[in-house]
């Protein structure tokens, strides 16, 4: 019996007029940015901190995240869904004192890449009193005080302790090198070189990330 041969034909050509085959339906995600507008991280504790921007090119309705790297692994902090045009706003209240990395999250969906943007270190602060001084002699610590010498005296965190201080929107991270100040009510005795670097006075409040 005789069967006419037939050419194989292309899967799309066999489906249906106005249908689409499947495998020429399926698009690739759009490739997305996060941009970063403005930032504030450096705030007291319980007070705001807030990163806004935009997720291009202009995606509205999806969920951006403020995360932090905590052992090696991000955390959320914060959510938010996109405006019109893709812009956003994190807003986040901490309540602890210290400092970490932060970056802007977009996980992706079906239709658009995921993306983010590194966006600096959030540090939070409380406020704490201190003054300064200056002079020679040894340090608790070890070695000797001089006019170059960064650090600070505090009567109980260990030495060697990394404390960020801000002032008047300078800041400086220094070492606990000293035992002090002895003064009731003060928590730090800047070192001549430390109070010069912040523009600080003889006593006052200064913001402590410790």
């Amino acid at each position: 019996m005789y069967v006419p041969t037939t050419l194989a034909q292309p899967a799309g050509a066999l489906a249906p007029a106005g249908i689409l085959s499947t495998a020429s339906a399926i698009e690739s995600p759009a490739t997305t940015e996060v941009s970063i507008r403005s930032t504030a991280l450096n705030v007291l504790d319980g007070h705001e901190a807030a990163v806004s921007g935009t997720l291009r090119p202009g995606l509205a309705g999806r969920v951006v995240m403020l995360q932090a790297l905590e052992d090696h692994r991000w955390r959320t902090l914060a959510r938010a869904r996109t405006r019109a045009a893709g812009r956003f706003r994190l807003r986040y209240f901490p309540h602890r004192t210290g400092s970490e990395r932060v970056r802007v999250r977009f996980s992706g969906d079906p239709l658009d890449r995921d993306a983010d943007r590194r966006s600096g270190w959030l540090t939070v602060y409380r406020l704490a009193e201190a003054s300064w001084y200056g002079g020679g002699g040894s340090l608790a610590c070890g070695g000797s005080l001089t006019s170059t010498t960064m650090g600070v005296a505090n009567k109980t965190l260990p030495c060697g302790t990394l404390v960020t201080l801000r002032y008047g929107g300078r800041s400086v991270r220094v070492p606990v090198v000293d035992r002090g100040p002895f003064i009731a009510g003060r928590e730090f005795d800047l070192t001549e070189a430390t109070k010069q670097a912040l523009g600080f006075g003889d006593s006052g409040a200064v913001w402590s990330s410790r």
